[in-house]
C-alpha cells in the first residue's frame, strides 16, 4: 500500500469533570458505578451544535485517553480473571495499551450546550475525550455473544458494609482532602478482596484476624466472612508511625499535617 500512514494525530474534543481522581477509584466498568459527573466540550469548535440531537438517547459511547498511564503490557491480569493465568490485552478492556485509547458507554443524564450531564461511569476527572457517538440498542446489544476466558472467570463478590465509626473518618478525610475512601473500599473489597498479590492486603499489627488494606498514607481496617461473603469495615488509621508524624519528619507526600489532626480528632 502506497503512502501509508505511520502516525495518527488526535486532539481531545473535551475533558471529564468529575470526583474520581485516582485510576483505583474507576469502577471496573461503567456498569459496576454509581457516580455523577459531566463531560465539558471545548468552545469555539461548535461543539454545542454537534452534541444538541444526543437529546432522547439515553447513552452514549465515550472514546477517551487513558491518561494516567504510561507503557503497555502483551498480557494483563484483569480483576476477575481464570485461575492461574495471565489474559492477552486485546481480549481485555484494561488501559495497558500501545494506544493508551479507552471506550466506556455511559448514561446520559442531559444536554447543555458544550456540557453533557453524564452518570454511571468508570471514567476519571480530566480525562481527554476524543469522540461521543449514540448508543443505539438493536446495533450495540448482542446479548447472546459468547464472551470467551470470561466465561471461564471466577470472582468471589462480597457485599461490603461500612460501621458508622469508619464512615465517619472516610468523611472527614474527604472532605478535609478529597480522597474518597469510601469509594475506594466499595470498589476494591466488592470483589476478591483477599487477593493480595493484586491489593495492599496485610495483617493488622496487633490483631491477628484483623486484615487491613491499604489506600495511598492510609490504611482501613476490614475483617472478611467467607460464608455468607461480607466485608466489614471497621476503621481507617494513619499508616505513618508517631516518629513519622513528628514535626521535624520528611513529609514526601505534603499529608502529614492532616494526618496528625486526623489522629488528634475524635470521631464519635
Amino acid at each position: 500500500m502506497k503512502n501509508k500512514p505511520e502516525k495518527f494525530e488526535f486532539e481531545p474534543i473535551g475533558y471529564v469533570r468529575c470526583g474520581q481522581n485516582y485510576r483505583y477509584e474507576a469502577p471496573r466498568q461503567a456498569v459496576f458505578a454509581d457516580n455523577e459527573g459531566c463531560i465539558e466540550l471545548l468552545s469555539g469548535h461548535n461543539y454545542e451544535q454537534a452534541a444538541r440531537d444526543l437529546t432522547g438517547f439515553d447513552r452514549i459511547w465515550v472514546i477517551f485517553m487513558f491518561h494516567l498511564n504510561e507503557g503497555w503490557r502483551p498480557l494483563v491480569q484483569p480483576p476477575v480473571a481464570p485461575p492461574g493465568r495471565k489474559v492477552s490485552l486485546f481480549a481485555t478492556r484494561a488501559p495497558y495499551r500501545p494506544n493508551p485509547i479507552g471506550m466506556s458507554c455511559v448514561e446520559l443524564v442531559k444536554v447543555e450546550g458544550r456540557v453533557l450531564h453524564i452518570r454511571n461511569f468508570d471514567l476519571l476527572d480530566g480525562s481527554p475525550v476524543l469522540d461521543i457517538k449514540p448508543y443505539i440498542p438493536h446495533a450495540d446489544a448482542f446479548p447472546d455473544s459468547a464472551a470467551g476466558w470470561l466465561e471461564e472467570a471466577q470472582g468471589e463478590r462480597y457485599e461490603v458494609k461500612i460501621e458508622p465509626h469508619a464512615l465517619k473518618m472516610m468523611q472527614w478525610i474527604k472532605a478535609e482532602s478529597g480522597l474518597d475512601l469510601e469509594n475506594f473500599a466499595l470498589l476494591q473489597l466488592g470483589i476478591n478482596p483477599l487477593a493480595s498479590k493484586r491489593k495492599r492486603i496485610s495483617i493488622a499489627p496487633d490483631d491477628p484476624e484483623q486484615l487491613e488494606i491499604g489506600c495511598r498514607t492510609w490504611r482501613i481496617g476490614f475483617k472478611a466472612y467467607p460464608a455468607p461473603h461480607i466485608i466489614d469495615v471497621q476503621y481507617v488509621r494513619t499508616n505513618y508511625t508517631p516518629e513519622e508524624l513528628l514535626p521535624a519528619s520528611d513529609d514526601k507526600y505534603k499529608d502529614k499535617e492532616l494526618h496528625r489532626n486526623f489522629c488528634e480528632k475524635k470521631f464519635v
